[in-house]
This record gives structure tokens, sequence and C-alpha cells, in this order.
């Protein structure tokens, strides 16, 4: 417990964290894709354009085989700075955490064995709508399905997701649905003023309050086919969402199409929870009663400046970090500190793969 903070509903929160300790865990990976990340300066999941669209299925394939198919090396800015999957990774290798990968409207395909959704992209939301209302509604019934099924393999469904300019979406989505949200960045300068620019040329386009063209219109594949998962699962098993403000945004959708609040925890890093440009633990407490989780994984204290960076406000998030670190020390009992000394072991041996 001392590794972690609760927020929310805090009491339902240390019964989830009491019950879990000797069940079992799975960590689906939804990759998804909008265009609106293509704006520039909007993201920093990716070195240009044209090498965003590779993120997703970049960070799937890591998860898997420690190094990448797709492109020729792990995502990482050129300074250094490794994907958020590098925490993922550490953090469920060292649990033993089974994970699949789901492509839920990804550009680009993994070069691994993944469950295919057959859903498409979605659009720039600064001048298109993302998707049609038929396209949400296919995401939903299909997150349903896949939900349900994962579900019933384990004790707790763990969430997490990689869609680059994900957190400009979730944004016009919270906003539409009439949250004053205020969200994290990947990069430590939010740009602020952007997404909110882009975001009010969205929200211009609603012309319905149905939940269904409101995501249609501002919002992004992964947002209705997640809160398809989570309606399902947590009927079925407990659910943590991995991530922040993008799951903040699949709560505030999955609130208005139904879920099992009493299974329902989120889990993330300490980086969104301190984020003073958001405020992800009001947001969450104004949406629904459910547990917020933080873990802090110490990266201020390590050695390597691209680790430290996500103590720093880079990415702090991402590939459904946070939630993998909580569920990894719940599972084996770790601190912190351990944590970081594995993370730093799997630092190094990227470096050696350069």
């Amino acid at each position: 417990m001392e590794n972690f903070e609760l927020f929310g509903n805090v009491e339902q929160g240390k019964i989830f964290l009491d019950s879990m300790k000797s069940k079992r865990f799975l960590f689906s990976f939804v990759i998804s894709y909008t265009e609106t990340c293509e704006v520039p300066g909007i993201t920093f999941a990716g070195a240009d354009k044209d090498s965003i669209q590779f993120t997703p299925p970049a960070d799937a394939e890591y998860l898997h085989y420690g190094y990448c198919k797709t492109i020729n090396k792990i995502p990482m800015t050129p300074d250094g700075k490794p994907t958020p999957g590098l925490l993922t990774k550490t953090a469920l290798e060292s649990a033993s955490i089974p994970h699949l990968v789901i492509n839920a409207g990804s550009k680009i395909s993994p070069q691994l064995p993944f469950i295919d959704t057959g859903m498409s992209f979605g659009k720039n939301i600064s001048t298109d709508n993302a998707m049609t209302d038929s396209q949400v509604s296919h995401a939903v019934d299909y997150g349903r399905i896949v939900g349900r099924s994962m579900a019933s393999l384990t004790d707790c469904l763990i969430i997490g997701e990689s869609i680059p300019g994900g957190t400009t979406t979730a944004l016009a989505v919270l906003k539409a649905f009439g949250f004053d949200a205020k969200v994290s960045s990947s990069i430590p300068n939010n740009p602020i003023e952007l997404k909110n620019q882009i975001v009010k040329s969205a929200l211009e386009r609603l012309d319905s309050d149905h939940p269904y063209s409101i995501v249609a219109k501002v919002g992004d594949p992964m947002i209705p086919f997640v809160a398809g998962m989570l309606s399902s699962a947590s009927n079925v098993s407990n659910v943590m969402l991995a991530g922040g403000t993008q799951m903040a945004a699949v709560l505030a959708f999955a609130s208005k199409i139904g879920f099992n609040e009493d299974n329902t925890v989120i889990g993330t890093t300490s980086y969104i929870t301190n984020d003073k440009s958001a405020n992800f633990t009001s947001l969450i407490k104004e949406i629904v009663d459910i547990p917020a989780i933080a873990v802090n994984p110490a990266l201020e204290k390590s050695q390597h400046a691209g680790l430290k960076a996500f103590s720093e406000g880079f990415a702090k998030e991402g590939v459904g970090a946070g939630g993998s670190i909580i569920s990894s020390m719940i599972k084996t009992g770790n601190n912190s500190a351990k944590f970081l000394e594995m993370a730093e072991k799997e630092y190094n041996r990227l470096f050696t793969l350069q």
C-alpha cells in the first residue's frame, strides 16, 4: 500500500488493492490512431509526421519482442528519451503478467499476432468529424465482445493504449460532455493553446448531444472501443484502466453507455496526478465515483537522463505504464526502488541494441 496514493473512492481502492494480492492480471494493449496527431507541435510521440503513425505498432512490438520490426529501433526521442512502453515492459515481465494486442484503428498493423477489429483510424478533429456515428456504434459493440472474452480469462483486466495525439481528442470529448478538463501532455511545456484551438474548432461542429454523435465528431476510435470493453468486462472481472487523460475520456463516455463502477479502478503514474497543468484527480471524481490509484516509479532517482525525464514532465504516462506498474507491484510486492533497478537494467539493454 505504501507504494500507492489513492484518490476518489479511497475505500473501494483499498479493497481492490487488498483483494488482488494473489490474483491473476491480464494486460490488453489497444493501439489506435487519430490524424489529429499530425497537427505540428501537438505531440512528442514520434520524430515527425510520418514516423508518428509507426509509434503504436512499434510499442506493441517492443512489448512483445524487446525490439521493433516495423521500424528499426524502439520509439525514442533523438536525445534518448524512450517510449513509456519501457516502464510497461519492465512491469509486465517482472510479474509474469501476460498481454494481448488489439488493433482498434491503428494506421499501421504490428508484425505480431493481434486481435484485429477492422476499425478505421480517426480523422483530424480540427477539420473533420473523427468518425461516423455508425463507426462509433461498431467500436462499442466490438469493444464489448473483446472485453467480455478477455475478462473471462482473468481476475483483473488491465487496459492500456497507444494513440498519438490522444490527449487532444480526449480533451475535446471531455469538454463536449461538459467537464472543465485540463489535460496532460507528452511534452513538459504542454501546448495548451494549440490544443484548445483544435478543440474549439471541433466543438463548433457539434449538432447533437447524443453520446455516440459527440464521440463521432470530436473523439477518436480508441475511446468508444475501450468504453465498450469496460462496459462488458466490468460485469465479469475487475478492470483497471491504465492511463491518464485518455482514460478519463473513456470514463466520461462509458458513464453514458453503462459499466460496473464497483469493479472499476483507474491506475496511473504520480506524474499525471501531480501535473499542475492538468486536473486529473478532481476530473475523475467529477465523472464517476471510482478509485484512482497513482504510483511513483521513483524515476527522479535514475542515473539515466532518459528515464529521469519522465519525472520532469516528458511523456508522464502511456502504453498503460502506471497501471502495469501498480499491477506488478500488487502481484510481486516489489517497491519503487526495486522497479527503478529493473527499469534501468532494461534501459541499459536498449542502449546496447542501438
